[in-house]
């Protein structure tokens, strides 16, 4: 079936490292089609003629398109994508990669990665947890979750569970 909504990521001339770097985090990404500004685009949007305008790059199945538009946008924390890890290995390699080379930390799973796109590293146990059958179960987890970055998965089930 043909993905109907792309996410267009605007980026200030690293649209293209951008997918390189998403594309060696994620063993299941590509790279796709690349257009460059032409005469008439450049003149219009002020980016250099020849220079790479747009590319396109899939993720986990999921496309995305990397637009070069300039410094007038910027990311902000309004939009993440999540990450479903099925366990704290994969909650780990997540976190560090997308953090390395000037990625930034911030809490309850969320990071910054060195473009400033914002991630939440997540394990897919994660709601049975906070959102599970013992309501004070979940009110430790989450007040467990509140107090972390990186979440570790051993510490809020510990907290579910009262231990």
């Amino acid at each position: 079936m043909k993905q109907k909504i792309t996410p267009c990521l605007w980026y200030d001339g690293n649209a293209q490292e951008a997918a390189k770097f998403y594309a060696s985090v994620f063993k299941d990404a590509e790279i796709g089609k690349t257009s460059k500004y032409d005469k008439a685009s450049s003149e219009i949007s002020g980016q250099p003629e020849g220079s790479v305008m747009v590319v396109e790059f899939e993720v986990a199945d999921q496309k995305f398109v990397g637009l070069n538009g300039g410094p007038l946008f910027k990311f902000n924390e309004a939009i993440s994508f999540m990450i479903d890890c099925k366990d704290q290995d994969e909650v780990d390699y997540f976190w560090n990669a997308l953090t390395a080379d000037g990625g930034e930390e911030s809490q309850c799973g969320w990071l910054k990665d060195k473009f400033g796109l914002s991630w939440q590293v997540v394990p897919t146990v994660m709601n049975d947890l906070v959102g599970g059958p013992d309501p004070e179960g979940s009110k430790r987890a989450m007040a467990a979750m509140l107090k972390m970055k990186k979440l570790d998965i051993q510490t809020l089930q510990d907290a579910y569970d009262g231990k």
